[in-house]
């Protein structure tokens, strides 16, 4: 007969047991972000003239979006979008966020919660290495908004991959430590981030590693060696595409060291890696987005429309694609989710978890809003924007010309302009999108004047 001390020290056990059971391991996460690849330049999403075995295996390894977009065709509004998961004039981001304060178009606001933050409740460990590009000074560099690390540009876009200078200013970083590496920015940020990957491997606190490349951003710049081996494999094509392929080819290679180290660590079985692009790809260098009207800059879906994958194994299951539209601010409350953090405020982000596990999943919203504030004499300081509503899409890709309405349905290359002829649903969608101008309209996107000084 088992004695009473031998019960309770059973029963222990197996509460124990239970109470460990009880709390799984959280997922690491990778979130990759490259700047300015078009929709099609992948050989994954149907470029034949380029090859991203890396990318390519990450996507074939889990669910590729074929319907994923940017909210927004540039850069800086995007990347508030995504760590904010919300509406990026919302967060005080409508525009470009530049190193000349005459020619910036957004603040991130202070009241703004970014995913580095809210992950802070289990326990994560946060990095960023690469692009900032959403402030220059506190309160709005990486430190500030709730990373524990940053080795990265804080700028906009470096004037050159080796030199690493924006207007011949240093915006390189480590922490809050200007620095000065030596080498191609890509390959500066795959080896630290793959540094930073091996430095977890036996800490206990998951982690968040945000891998903000600005490749192939302009200057499109790739490394000698990596221009001669696409011009030799063909040498018909022309010196602006094979540049580009070079240095999409490049960030592959990179990418695939860092999904390396994740392997060699043992940490890839238990690791989130999503990947996606800004916006589109910049047509006047090169840039294949497929059959889309347009790219980067514009509301057109060139411009917006991004290639998109995720892989979780034990749960994303490999080898599929979904038709399901979603967006940037999209990811941000799937990856709470997956990191089992609660939300306490609202978001316009919808998650995608349902369609990571393979279940059957709703629209997202019934519509979906698309908008840019730039200068120069092109825009004057005003918006471009666009509105989805299902099949329908109204957009003004210039300040100074009338709205269009299009058809995606029938028309997904927006040739035909129906605005004339289908009054009641432009009527319709030009009233959403006041509406929704009006809202962006409550959010401050300049940083605050100094207060005169009392004489």
């Amino acid at each position: 007969m088992m004695r009473l001390s031998q019960l309770s020290l059973l029963c222990f056990c197996l509460l124990a047991a239970t109470a460990g059971a009880a709390e799984p391991h959280r997922p690491n996460i990778l979130l990759c972000l490259a700047d300015d690849l078009g929709y099609a330049d992948l050989s994954c999403c149907g470029s034949a003239d380029l090859r991203t075995p890396h990318i390519d295996q990450l996507f074939r390894e889990g669910l590729q979006f074929t319907n994923f977009y940017a909210n927004c065709p540039v850069c800086s509004p995007t990347r508030a979008a995504l760590l904010t998961g919300r509406y990026q004039d919302m967060v005080g981001v409508p525009g470009v966020i530049r190193t000349h304060a005459e020619n910036s178009w957004g603040y991130l606001a202070p009241q703004a919660v970014l995913l580095p933050q809210l992950l802070r409740q289990q326990q994560y460990h946060s990095m960023i290495i690469g692009k900032w590009h959403l402030g220059l000074e506190s309160p709005n560099t990486p430190l500030d908004r709730g990373f524990d690390g940053f080795k990265g540009f804080l700028g906009d876009m470096m004037d050159d991959y080796y030199t690493h200078r924006r207007h011949d200013i240093n915006y390189m970083r480590s922490g809050k430590e200007l620095i000065d590496p030596k080498g191609h920015a890509t390959d500066l940020f795959s080896d630290w981030a793959a540094d930073y990957i091996r430095s977890r491997r036996d800490e206990s606190q998951p982690f968040f590693l945000y891998l903000a490349y600005n490749a192939p951003h302009t200057p499109i710049q790739p490394p000698a060696e990596w221009l001669k081996k696409v011009q030799q494999r063909d040498p018909q094509m022309t010196d602006r595409r094979a540049k580009l392929v070079a240095l999409i080819e490049h960030m592959d290679a990179g990418f695939g060291r860092v999904l390396k180290a994740l392997e060699e660590t043992g940490q890839a079985e238990n690791t989130i890696v999503v990947f996606t692009s800004d916006n589109g790809g910049q047509i006047d260098v090169g840039a294949n987005n497929g059959p889309l009207r347009d790219g980067k800059q514009s509301v057109y879906e060139g411009g917006l429309k991004v290639p998109c994958g995720v892989r979780w194994p034990g749960h994303v299951k490999p080898e599929t694609q979904t038709e399901l539209q979603a967006m940037s601010m999209d990811l941000f409350p799937t990856l709470l989710e997956a990191a089992d953090v609660k939300l306490s405020h609202r978001i316009e982000g919808r998650s995608v978890m349902p369609t990571w596990l393979g279940h059957s999943q709703s629209p997202l919203r019934e519509a979906w809003f698309f908008s840019r504030r730039e200068g120069g004499v092109r825009y004057g300081g005003k918006t471009i924007e666009a509105v989805r509503w299902g099949d329908w899409k109204l957009l003004q890709n210039s300040p100074f010309s009338p709205q269009e309405l299009y058809n995606l349905k029938s028309d997904p290359l927006e040739e035909y302009d129906l605005s004339q002829q289908e009054k009641q649903v432009f009527q319709k969608l030009a009233a959403m999108q006041r509406a929704q101008l009006q809202r962006y309209g409550t959010i401050p996107w300049q940083p605050p004047l100094a207060e005169p000084v009392a004489h």
